[in-house]
């Protein structure tokens, strides 16, 4: 007898199904998810805000992109990509949102997560310095271990990032800033920036304080920070980038005292020579609390046009 060659039977799936019924199986299934089911990101680095045009646009048409999440133990849905739109449900007084639960992992979500939410038109440095940091770690737990299917990285929409392979060419902080489009030093100052005291943290998303000086503050202890803080909203100054190093050094030779922030910090900074500087307190209760030392700054100034343009016209008048 000749060799046989073995027949290969079909499986159950393609007798008993048509093509579109194992196509539609393939795709990713939306589901509508009570609001109460729906678990917000755990440490979610990203403000989340919504204006009254998306709440209106929620409440006429729906979501029309769903969210993204995943199944958690306890059999909630964590959401990964979504949160801004789980706010616009809750304030247009929908029950239920859509969402897209996929299978991942807790380090595979961060990275989605983080991904999704780089798309914004803008991010403020404490955000990109939290989501840098989480994204950092997570690619760091992933890069050992293997992929799901050899030879194919885990990547979609919202995970663009080889999980392993291009990992095992290059340093976990270098694929980051490929991704976001930064160098490895700039994410490495950004990640600084976690160490800061929120008070500190908050002038810089506000552009009170300069980036490069508030990484070189970020050096310094709690209890220096808070000293440093004080000093600033005392005298109403902020440090330049060699005030804030030279801060620093006195605190790695162990000399840093309150006396010696001050010292520095009442140092005249190069071509300021003429800087007129009042106590925050004492003109803080005239504005809103909600008021930034920037806005109260723009505002007297405004003020002071005002009356300037009212002397002028006065003296025309005479």
């Amino acid at each position: 007898m000749g060799n046989s060659i073995p027949l290969e039977l079909p499986s159950a799936d393609s007798i008993f199904s048509t093509q579109e019924q194992r196509n539609d199986m393939k795709r990713e299934m939306v589901d509508e998810i009570a609001l109460a089911e729906i678990d917000d990101f755990p440490g979610h680095p990203f403000r989340v805000t919504v204006d009254d045009e998306m709440v209106e646009s929620v409440k006429k048409d729906g979501v029309r992109t769903p969210g993204i999440g995943r199944r958690k133990e306890d059999g909630r849905v964590e959401l990964v990509s979504g949160h801004r739109r789980k706010l616009a449900c809750i304030l247009a007084g929908l029950e239920t949102m859509p969402v897209i639960v996929r299978a991942m992992t807790r380090d595979e979500a961060v990275i989605a997560m983080v991904d999704a939410n780089m798309q914004r038109e803008k991010i403020l440095p404490s955000e990109k310095a939290f989501s840098y940091k989480m994204k950092l770690e997570a690619m760091k737990r992933t890069a050992g271990r293997p992929s799901k299917e050899k030879g194919s990285p885990v990547a979609n929409e919202l995970n663009p990032t080889p999980m392993v392979s291009d990992l095992e060419k290059l340093r976990t902080s270098e694929q980051l800033g490929k991704d976001v489009g930064e160098s490895r030093e700039q994410i490495r100052r950004y990640i600084r920036l976690t160490e800061l005291i929120p008070e500190i943290l908050s002038m810089v998303d506000e552009s009170r304080i300069a980036f490069r000086p508030a990484v070189e503050i970020s050096y310094l202890p709690e209890t220096k920070q808070r000293a440093l803080f004080n000093t600033m909203q005392a005298e109403a100054c902020t440090p330049s980038l060699a005030q804030a190093q030279k801060i620093k050094r006195f605190h790695e030779s162990g000399k840093l005292t309150d006396e010696v922030i001050l010292s520095i910090m009442c140092e005249e900074k190069p071509n300021q020579a003429l800087q007129f500087k009042m106590p925050q307190e004492r003109i803080a209760k005239y504005f809103p609390n909600s008021y930034t030392a920037k806005q109260m700054e723009e505002t007297i100034l405004g003020l002071l046009e005002t009356w300037q343009k009212q002397r002028e016209r006065s003296v025309m008048e005479r």
